[in-house]
């Protein structure tokens, strides 16, 4: 990795990853860490993080004594990406109240940390903010140009 990246070297890592993942039909299973982190440039903790976020969101598992194996079928998209989509799936508007962080979690079979994050990155993006008391509610609507 030349330079850091203000996303976090691990989400860049990561998106090259799934990149990869999409691009080769017949990959079956990933690289080993090792050879991650030379061709990266990276420590084996980037290469675990970017790894990480690949399993929440259901690309990748960890099969013991093959390393990373691609989970095949199923939603591709990333859980920030899907998590955006909620307002349009759900036909929110500017002022409407974002799902609750558990009903998410139950949504997206993903972990409370990996919804924090997300819900910290969108609000970061100014999609949504966090009304005291009353949640999260949509304070933009979601631009091509500003999807994950």
């Amino acid at each position: 990795m030349p330079e850091a990246s203000p996303r976090g070297t691990y989400m860049v890592i990561a998106e090259a990853l799934r990149s990869r993942i999409q691009a080769e039909h017949g990959l079956e299973t990933l690289p080993s860490e090792a050879e991650l982190m030379d061709s990266h440039g990276v420590s084996r903790n980037t290469i675990r993080r970017a790894l990480k976020v690949l399993e929440a969101d259901g690309v990748v598992e960890s099969a013991p004594g093959i390393g990373w194996r691609v989970v095949r079928g199923g939603d591709r998209r990333s859980l920030a990406q899907r998590m955006t989509d909620v307002i349009e799936e759900d036909s929110l508007s500017v002022g409407d109240t974002y799902p609750s962080e558990a009903k998410l979690c139950a949504r997206f079979g993903a972990s409370r940390t990996a919804v924090r994050r997300v819900l910290a990155q969108m609000e970061g993006n100014g999609l949504l903010a966090t009304v005291h008391g009353k949640g999260r509610t949509v304070h933009a609507l979601p631009t091509p140009a500003a999807r994950p």
